[in-house]
């Protein structure tokens, strides 16, 4: 899995879901996009590929795509409308972070040369930026994982650590 940061102007979202796609085909591997204010850092997105893999591999998967399961676990969902939330939206010099993974479902985290490729093509078409590190928002991951005042008070977890923990359990949220 290698993980993809910077800014690009987008002014279609279907246009750049497009991009993905074609990157994503002409390299065989999974790609998914997210906006950066919702993702509190790569561990997050780490758990998400690993949660999402392993349901295909048990052929227990929520959707048809392997790139809208990465995103459904990301977002600790099952409705795809309500993890769409994460997607990157429109405008000029728009954050966007994304996984690209060429071994899914089986080996999610070796990398290879078509992964490279693949990373490389998203790079050059963004400005290069760490927006993790500067882009999440942590009132709205607070809102939008439900990660209340009273939770954080009660336990010396991270935010981070509370995330993953809700992009853990989507499989038992039935």
């Amino acid at each position: 899995m290698r993980v993809v940061q910077g800014r690009t102007p987008v002014a279609d979202v279907d246009e750049l879901l497009a991009f993905l796609d074609t990157v994503a085909a002409e390299h065989d591997c999974v790609v998914q996009a997210f906006d950066p204010r919702y993702v509190v850092d790569e561990a997050h997105l780490h758990v998400a590929v690993d949660r999402a893999a392993r349901a295909w591999r048990r052929d227990d998967a929520i959707a048809r795509d392997p790139g809208v399961e990465v995103l459904l676990y990301a977002a600790g969902r099952r409705q795809i409308s309500r993890a769409l939330e994460l997607g990157v939206p429109e405008g000029t010099g728009v954050p966007v972070v994304a996984v690209v993974v060429s071994e899914f479902p089986d080996e999610p985290f070796e990398t290879d040369d078509r992964e490279a490729a693949a990373a490389a093509a998203l790079a050059a078409e963004w400005s290069e930026d760490e927006v993790l590190e500067t882009a999440t928002d942590e009132a709205r991951v607070c809102e939008f994982f439900d990660v209340c005042e009273a939770e954080r008070a009660a336990t010396d977890a991270s935010l981070s650590e509370l995330v993953r923990e809700r992009v853990s359990l989507l499989v038992v949220e039935k």
